[in-house]
């Protein structure tokens, strides 16, 4: 039999695949000859061999729809899961679509997040039975929020979040009944790990925080009484010996983070040494601003970080319409920013502020409160504010 040549736009994972197939169906092949010389073969010759052919294409053009259908989901997670419903690879059902978020590899960790934190009831019921996919039995909260936090990266918007650490906080009392007196207490005391992780880890804060001010920011969470020190203690520690391991986006997460901005557009930008005005394509999104040369450029020029920062409107001479993105907690000194020499290299921004031109002054103000937007500080504080208002005026009264 003719071999089949590659195409030469299989991957070389699904190359791989082809040569193990290849390899099944000669060994399958040799059987079939073997068998027809022993036994009487109804069918013929041609009649096996046709089957396995069927079974050899059939097996090339599922895997070919199925790594099409993972790639769509990195850009597009609604239009991913449509892609392969549609081509029969996946049931339009939540524990289908859990099992295929939770089980399949090579998907993007935020594109699954996105796509949890959705609203739409489908949505919800996929988040339900992809948490519940989950085993939290005899693990402390520590050791949950690993797990859970490994499997996917946890979107921005605080409505998002709120969704899925209710979610988290329902299954792991479901798994552990007799820990917390609640999921408000479960949920909150979650959140404050998480802001611990940061504080503790992130060297941008300056400021870290205690075991003593872990007790003090839990206290009356559990129905208006205190947790025991001995947990606490202990969930502290497990923080501060070892911190959160962020998972790393499979597929194509650099386009997958360009792909639906915030906002994007022809701007000016002032140089930091040299005062002269460059125009560049700005994107912005995920909490950051990235500015490009040219449309069609794969990697930003610079990126500029919006945490801590702030933004207004600034007058500058013979330039109309511009804003600046400025810390106001440390004039005078470098943003924490980058660009791209031209020679390919990664060097850190020489900005203590960003002045930025726009063409007009509506679209200034567009630009000025899209970025505060994206500059809003941690949503977990407003989340953990309203959730510990709720236990403290539920807990009964002396």
């Amino acid at each position: 039999m003719t071999d089949l040549a590659f195409s030469s736009d299989f991957t070389a994972d699904e190359k791989m695949e082809i040569e193990s197939i290849r390899t099944y169906k000669e060994a399958l092949l040799d059987d079939i000859q073997v068998r027809t010389c022993t036994y009487c073969n109804p069918y013929g010759d041609f009649g096996v061999l046709q089957w396995v052919h069927e079974i050899f294409f059939y097996t090339i053009e599922k895997n070919k729809l199925s790594a099409n259908g993972k790639k769509k989901f990195n850009m597009d997670p609604k239009k991913g899961i449509n892609y392969l419903v549609e081509n029969k690879l996946l049931e339009r059902s939540a524990q289908s679509i859990a099992e295929f978020l939770y089980k399949e590899e090579g998907l993007n960790k935020t594109a699954i997040g996105e796509f949890l934190g959705e609203r739409e009831e489908l949505h919800l019921q996929t988040l339900k039975a992809f948490v519940e996919l989950h085993e939290f039995s005899d693990l402390n909260l520590v050791q949950a929020l690993r797990q859970f936090l490994w499997s996917f990266r946890l979107p921005g918007e605080a409505q998002k979040i709120d969704r899925m650490m209710e979610a988290f906080a329902t299954r792991y009392c479901d798994c552990n009944t007799h820990v917390f007196q609640s999921t408000d207490t479960c949920y909150i005391l979650s959140f404050a790990i998480i802001m611990l992780n940061t504080s503790l880890h992130n060297p941008n804060v300056k400021d870290k925080t205690t075991l003593e001010r872990f007790f003090s920011m839990n206290r009356g969470i559990n129905n208006g009484e205190d947790l025991p020190d001995d947990l606490l203690s202990k969930l502290y520690e497990s923080i501060r010996n070892e911190p959160f391991k962020i998972p790393e986006d499979d597929g194509n997460d650099l386009t997958h983070t360009f792909f639906n901005p915030d906002r994007e557009g022809w701007l000016l930008k002032l140089g930091g040494r040299v005062k002269t005005w460059k125009r560049r394509w700005f994107i912005l999104t995920d909490n950051c601003l990235y500015y490009f040369e040219y449309t069609t450029d794969k990697e930003p020029r610079g990126i500029i970080p919006l945490e801590n920062l702030c933004v207004r409107e600034v007058p500058y001479p013979r330039k109309p319409y511009c804003l600046e993105l400025y810390n106001p907690n440390s004039r005078g000194q470098k943003i924490k920013a980058c660009k791209t020499e031209t020679d390919g290299r990664v060097v850190e921004g020489k900005h203590q502020s960003y002045t930025i031109c726009a063409p007009s002054a509506e679209e200034r103000d567009s630009w000025i409160e899209a970025i505060r937007a994206s500059i809003t500080k941690d949503p977990f504080y407003d989340l953990v504010s309203v959730r510990k208002k709720k236990v403290i005026n539920q807990a009964p009264q002396d």
